[in-house]
């Protein structure tokens, strides 16, 4: 049985609820939704949902490299957006975070979400 750990970044955005940043499983690493919350004021970082995007993939890259791995290995992403009429000026954005094979990927479009943000990203990275 794979023990699970909590892994954590000083460099992205604390908790803002009973959860971890990211949970260590066996080889997989389960990041949690990032807000796009700069890591030090824990306020959005802008109102273009382009760069808050943008910030999202910061804050996981950020906790993928306290669990020593990188963005770069994520093998799945789930995206949340408030206008999913954003949606291809985003994918443009998201594309210079990854590579070939790209994460599989689910982008879902809600009513709302915390601190008002326009989009939240969670995403399992392998380790291994």
């Amino acid at each position: 049985m794979n023990s699970i750990y909590e892994v954590a970044s000083p460099d992205a955005p604390q908790a803002i609820g009973p959860y971890s940043q990211a949970v260590k499983c066996g080889n997989l690493l389960f990041v949690s939704g990032q807000l796009p919350l700069d890591p030090v004021s824990g306020a959005i970082t802008s109102e273009d949902p382009t760069e808050q995007l943008v910030q999202c993939l910061k804050n996981i890259d950020a906790i993928a490299r306290s669990a020593g791995a990188s963005i770069r290995r994520t093998v799945k992403t789930t995206i949340f957006l408030t206008d999913l009429s954003t949606f291809p000026l985003l994918n443009e954005r998201y594309a210079e975070f990854f590579s070939k094979p790209f994460p599989a990927r689910a982008c879902v479009e809600i009513s709302a979400l915390p601190k008002s943000a326009k989009v939240e990203i969670e995403a399992v990275i392998a380790l291994d």
